[in-house]
């Protein structure tokens, strides 16, 4: 069973990464801005990809009704402590060896990523969508109804003159490759079982 062991191990230290890397970037290409604006989404904070870029975000975004986008959001003392004990539950797993174990944690950490995801998902509409009925600039859809400024949650989208992108970057990968090791792991230990 030494080889499974090593692969959850691994699979538990890679989410790690995330205290490292950037979760995810949104970008907002425009005329008007030569350079795109752009924020990095960490796992404990938001950082900027270009300096000012969240405080020209937050400019921009006062004109049409946005909410600012704030320093800290309550997922950020959520998330750390999450991987911190996935983590340390991922390496308990892994040396306790039982294969069927490795396949439970990795059915925990896809449940918590897509739980993360729908969180991210509910942030960016309720940031998009409760706008200032006050907002200097008011932009309606063809039927009428008041124009939602919510970039996608993953992917490319027009939005006025801008396009709005949302990827995903190296801590969501190595979160990824940690949850792929896990799984390896699982079938690696039920063939040697086996």
């Amino acid at each position: 069973m030494k080889k499974p062991r090593i692969l959850m191990i691994l699979g538990a230290l890679f989410p790690l990464l995330l205290f490292v890397f950037p979760l995810w970037k949104i970008t907002l290409e425009a005329p008007q801005y030569p350079i795109p604006l752009g924020m990095y989404i960490h796992i404990n904070d938001f950082s900027d990809v270009n300096p000012h870029d969240i405080k020209n975000i937050n400019i921009m975004n006062h004109y049409v009704g946005m909410k600012y986008i704030p320093e800290a959001i309550p997922e950020f003392k959520i998330f750390p402590t999450g991987i911190i004990i996935t983590s340390i539950l991922g390496l308990l797993i892994a040396f306790r060896g039982n294969y069927k174990w490795f396949l439970g944690w990795f059915i925990l950490m896809v449940s918590l990523s897509i739980a993360g995801l729908y969180d991210f998902y509910l942030w960016e509409h309720d940031y998009g969508h409760d706008l200032d009925p006050k907002a200097i600039m008011k932009f309606t859809n063809p039927d009428g109804s008041i124009m939602g400024f919510q970039p996608p949650l993953f992917g490319s989208k027009d939005i006025l003159n801008f396009k709005a992108h949302s990827y995903p970057q190296l801590g969501a990968y190595a979160l990824a490759i940690g949850m792929a090791f896990s799984f390896v792991s699982y079938f690696v230990g039920k063939k040697e079982t086996n």
